[in-house]
């Protein structure tokens, strides 16, 4: 057979049949997905959240809601940090385009339309469409409420601490650091000699004294790898109740140097208010427990005496770890006192141990398949309003997943790779597991069976016993 050579010039078709195109794997996922929310009508809730904010004659083309969010959906789904990799992804995917709704034959959007949509959508918006998720895990009954975990994690915001300058005179890191130098002493400072004088400042990395020019909201603060960066703080408030699936009830964005004792409350309160949305939707409110949020599971960075009696005041029951602080003095300090210990009480019996290794569980699992497999630890937004509109809508692909893990099994498409490898492997292990049967023998082998074997004269008695007892 003669070789083949490629050929120099390729003729195009005039027209291609999209019937005929390959669908990938992942495709399945999303056809159902896309069933799902057609099923509860999200494109026309999306078009009236959305109205107010499109023009009817004036503008450039407009996105659908509908698409937007979808394609912040896959930003979750497919592990793609920022809005320019998921418009390439839809561009060159033909089962998401399916998903999104966009034909062959049509430009899918741009990033620059992406984010032009996300700006103009109000954040309001963007936490309805959260709550619209929340009901439909509701009417799938995956909602319990009543008990919730709280936790946080810092996010790598889009800034570098090069770029850093000062609040009150706006001058930049080096040339700061070059005056110090100049009023030492050093006239000409090397950059070894910036070094040195930076190395030997104290508190030199103050929030109230630098900020970035482009993102202001971002502080300066140590990561869970020990390195410093500016950094956002997410927290979830995830649902724990008896049976949950670990549905996150709602999500909040503050300041990376505020403490754990001070963002709580605001996170508690979101979850009481979306919860209370759902209690008042006609619905849903049969579907879950009709009364708001009553206790409250934290690790023990959440623990103060403010905090205590503040849950306390609200009648929410606290399961808060307690730290090591030593012999503690409660003079003057009646309530304080009466509220760690109920607390204390509480995480010292059987539900309250249970309850604390479950939110280790439910909580960092919320906050691995947003931000780790996500792809969301590493933002490229910048401002608190537009990282957290992001924010809502993946986490909201989280709470989607959980409804697609009732149905297929999986809560994401990448669940589905290997899968057909994976279930015959595991049928080959049921079949090996099964006991073997032995063909019955004719009578006239049996006879030769039973005959005595004959034994090696170089064998030890030891080795004879051992082969006949069959040890």
């Amino acid at each position: 057979m003669a070789m083949g050579r490629k050929k120099k010039q390729r003729q195009e078709v005039l027209f291609v049949v999209t019937a005929d195109l390959p669908r990938t794997p992942s495709h399945p996922f999303y056809e159902y997905l896309n069933q799902v929310l057609a099923a509860h009508g999200f494109d026309a809730v999306v078009e009236e959240l959305c109205r107010k904010f499109y023009h009817d004659k004036m503008g450039r083309p407009s996105l659908p809601p509908g698409i937007y969010f979808r394609m912040l959906l896959i930003g979750y789904f497919e592990g793609i940090d920022s809005e320019r990799g998921i418009a390439w992804r839809v561009a060159d995917s033909l089962s998401l385009r399916a998903f999104v709704g966009v034909g062959v034959n049509e430009t899918s959007p741009d990033h620059s339309t992406v984010s032009r949509n996300r700006r103009a959508i109000d954040l309001e918006a963007h936490q309805e469409v959260f709550a619209w998720v929340l009901t439909l895990l509701a009417k799938e009954h995956l909602l319990r409420g009543k008990t919730i975990g709280v936790d946080a994690t810092t996010l790598e915001a889009n800034a570098a601490l090069r770029s850093i300058v000062r609040r009150d005179s706006k001058e930049p890191y080096q040339e700061f650091l070059t005056r110090l130098a100049q009023a030492s002493g050093i006239q000409t400072p090397t950059r070894e000699d910036l070094a040195k004088l930076d190395r030997e400042r104290p508190k030199k990395g103050s929030n109230k004294e630098w900020e970035h020019p482009f993102d202001p909201e971002a502080r300066i603060t140590k990561m869970k790898d020990g390195s410093t960066h500016l950094a956002h703080k997410a927290e979830h408030a995830v649902d724990m109740g008896e049976g949950s699936v670990g549905a996150v009830l709602a999500v909040t964005l503050q300041g990376a140097d505020q403490g754990d004792t001070k963002t709580i409350i605001n996170t508690v309160a979101q979850a009481q208010e979306n919860m209370a949305v759902l209690m008042a939707a006609p619905q849903t409110a049969q579907h879950i427990h009709a009364e708001p949020i009553r206790e409250v599971i934290a690790d023990k960075g959440y623990h103060s005496n403010d905090i205590m009696m503040w849950m306390d005041q609200e009648e929410i029951r606290s399961y808060a770890s307690e730290p090591k602080r030593g012999k503690r003095r409660w003079k003057d300090k009646a309530a304080a006192r009466a509220a760690v210990y109920a607390n204390r009480r509480r995480i010292r019996s059987h539900r309250g141990k249970r309850l604390i290794r479950r939110r280790g569980e439910l909580v960092e699992r919320s906050m691995a398949h947003a931000y780790e497999t996500g792809r969301m630890r590493r933002l490229h937004l910048r401002g608190n309003q537009n990282i957290l509109k992001r924010l809502l809508v993946h986490v909201g692909g989280f709470n989607l997943s959980l409804i697609m893990r009732k149905h297929l099994g999986k809560g994401t498409p990448r669940g589905f790779q290997g899968l057909f490898w994976r279930l015959f492997c595991i049928l080959v292990m049921l079949w090996n597991a099964l006991p073997t049967r032995r063909r019955s023998l004719p009578t006239k082998w049996t006879a030769r069976r039973s005959l005595p074997v004959p034994i090696n004269p170089s064998e030890s008695v030891r080795e004879k016993v051992i082969f006949t007892t069959g040890c």
